[in-house]
C-alpha cells in the first residue's frame, strides 16, 4: 500500500496557474495561426483556414511543457479538393504548406524554422514566450470510421454507448506524413473523450494535469521529451476504460497512482497501444535508452510517492 506524502498543497494548486498560462498562450497562438492559415486559404483554396473557435479547438494540441511549448497544429484540407487533384491523395509541389507560407505576408510574430516532408515548423512569438508550431496538411473524413480502428472493444463500460455513437459519427482525419503516406488521426474523438471526462464528479482531469506537470518537471523534462502529453492522454484513456466506475475516481491519491503505475508499465515494456488502432505501438520508434531513464524515475517515485516542488 502506497503512502502519498504531499510536501505542500502548493504542488496541486500550482497545476491550475500553469494550466491557465498554457491556455492563454495557446489562445494567442491560435489567433495568429488563424490569420496565417486564412491568408494561405486565399492563395490556395484546397486549404481551409483553422477557425478561431477558442482554446478547445481540436486542431490545437500541446505536447510539451508551457515555457518551451511545442504545439502541433493541423492545417485542415478539403477532402474533395484533394481527391480532385490526385485520386491517390498524393501531395504535389504546390500542395506543400511551405510553398504557400513562403508567399504569405509575415509579421514579426511568425518565422519559418524548417520544412521536412509535408510538415512545416514555424516559431510564433506570444506575449510570454516563443512557441514552436508544426503545420501539417490534414484530410477530413467526416461521418466515416476507419476499418483499422476496431473500437470500442467488446463489453467495455467506458465510454458510454451514447458517447461512442457521437464519436464515430464525427469520423476521423488523415494526417500527411510524407508525399504519399498518411496517418490516421482521431483529434475530434479524443477531444470529445477529454471534454466530458469528469461528468460524474471524478478527478480524472486533475490526475492528468498533475501527471503532466510531474512529467515535465521531474520524469521527462526537455524540449523534445521521449514521453509527450499525447502518451499521457493515451494512458489516461486506457485507465478510464479499465476503471469505468465513478468510485474509482473519487480518491485523487489512489487514482493518480494507478495512472503512474500504468505509465511505468508501458514505458518499462517500451509498449503503449494506440487507443483506437489496436496494433499500433506509440513507443515503437522511441529511443529505448531515454525510455529506460524515464522508467527508472517512475520506479523511484512509486517506491515512495512524493509530490515535491524544487
Amino acid at each position: 500500500e502506497y503512502q502519498v506524502i504531499l510536501g505542500s498543497l502548493e504542488f496541486c494548486l500550482s497545476v491550475e496557474p500553469r494550466h491557465y498560462l498554457v491556455s492563454k498562450t495557446v489562445e494567442e497562438v491560435q489567433k495568429i495561426i488563424q490569420q496565417l492559415t486564412t491568408e494561405i486559404s486565399y492563395k490556395a483554396t484546397r486549404f481551409q483556414a483553422i477557425s478561431n473557435s477558442g482554446i478547445h479547438n481540436e486542431n490545437i494540441k500541446v505536447w510539451t511543457r508551457d515555457l518551451v511549448a511545442k504545439t502541433a497544429v493541423e492545417l485542415q484540407v478539403s477532402v474533395w479538393t484533394w481527391a480532385l487533384h490526385s485520386p491517390l491523395l498524393g501531395l504535389r509541389r504546390g500542395s506543400f504548406p511551405l510553398y504557400h507560407l513562403s508567399h504569405c505576408f509575415f509579421t514579426d510574430k511568425v518565422t519559418v524554422l524548417e520544412s521536412f516532408s509535408s510538415v512545416v515548423r514555424v516559431a510564433v512569438e506570444t506575449s510570454e514566450f516563443q512557441v514552436e508550431v508544426e503545420l501539417a496538411p490534414t484530410v477530413e473524413i467526416p461521418t466515416c470510421w476507419p476499418e483499422k480502428a476496431r473500437w470500442p472493444r467488446c463489453l467495455k463500460r467506458w465510454p458510454s454507448q451514447e458517447k461512442v455513437q457521437c464519436i464515430k459519427s464525427l469520423g476521423f482525419d488523415l494526417l500527411a506524413r510524407s508525399n504519399y503516406h498518411w496517418q490516421l488521426c482521431f483529434s475530434r474523438a479524443e477531444h470529445i473523450l477529454m471534454e466530458g471526462l469528469d461528468e460524474d464528479g471524478g478527478c480524472r482531469m486533475k490526475c492528468f494535469r498533475v501527471m503532466r506537470q510531474m512529467k515535465e518537471d521531474i520524469w521527462c523534462a526537455g524540449n523534445k521529451p521521449v514521453i509527450t502529453a499525447y502518451h499521457l492522454q493515451t494512458v489516461l484513456f486506457w485507465t478510464c476504460e479499465k476503471y469505468p466506475r465513478t468510485k474509482d475516481w473519487r480518491c485523487f491519491h489512489e487514482a493518480f497512482l494507478r495512472l503512474v503505475q500504468k505509465l511505468h508499465k508501458c514505458v518499462s515494456q517500451h509498449f503503449l497501444k494506440h487507443y483506437f488502432v489496436k496494433n499500433t505501438n506509440l513507443l515503437k520508434y522511441a529511443n529505448t535508452s531515454d525510455l529506460d531513464v524515464v522508467a527508472s524515475k517512475l520506479a523511484v517515485f512509486l517506491e515512495n510517492p512524493v509530490f515535491c516542488l524544487d
